[in-house]
């Protein structure tokens, strides 16, 4: 199962960090590595800008419209791929209905025409804020009816049990003494310090 997660890249955020250095560099009072101190930027971003600055302005700092190569789908595409994932791998005619990587990329292959490795999937996956989800097995021999009926009654009836055996418990639950056997053996060890 996918699960969606949020984007992480500021390049507004940059580009203000940039026009802040072109407005130290105009001042003409503070060397580069005090720059990039102020800046907290390392003092070869400082240098570069600097240059970039001196030989276009400030208007060489701006922000490029995006970083990386232009993608091969378009917002419209993945739109129609996360409609295609939503409904689940069997209606795609798929043996069980868990996305595995090759699966998504077969569905993106059919829908766009655009063939991914299924390593990249992953990164546009990512792009789309979709997550792994690990799948909750289950034995094939399970009995629901048993199920509930060991949540709603057995359980209760045990916890009852194991708290009423425990000496001097009043409530559910008590914190472990340092000479409980619950905490033996936890936390650092005495003696010789390690080198």
């Amino acid at each position: 199962m996918l699960a969606q997660r949020t984007p992480h890249r500021d390049l507004r955020a940059l580009e203000r960090r940039r026009k802040q250095a072109a407005r130290l560099f105009a001042k003409g009072d503070l060397p580069q590595a005090s720059v990039a101190r102020e800046l907290k930027v390392s003092r070869m971003s400082v240098s570069r800008w600097y240059r970039q600055w001196k030989k276009s302005g400030k208007e060489a700092l701006r922000a490029a419209q995006r970083a990386g190569r232009k993608p091969l789908l378009n917002a419209r595409h993945l739109q129609r791929v996360q409609v295609a994932l939503r409904k689940g791998a069997r209606a795609h005619g798929f043996s069980a209905d868990l996305w595995t990587l090759p699966r998504v990329a077969t569905i993106i292959e059919r829908i766009t025409g655009v063939r991914y490795h299924p390593g990249h999937v992953w990164k546009l996956l990512g792009s789309m804020n979709w997550t792994v989800q690990k799948p909750e097995s289950q034995a094939k021999e399970r009995k629901p009816e048993q199920v509930d009926y060991w949540k709603q009654v057995r359980w209760p009836e045990l916890k009852k049990t194991l708290l009423a055996s425990t000496p001097g418990s009043s409530s559910k639950t008590r914190p472990a003494s340092a000479s409980s056997p619950q905490s033996a053996g936890l936390g650092r060890r005495e003696g010789k310090p390690r080198s």
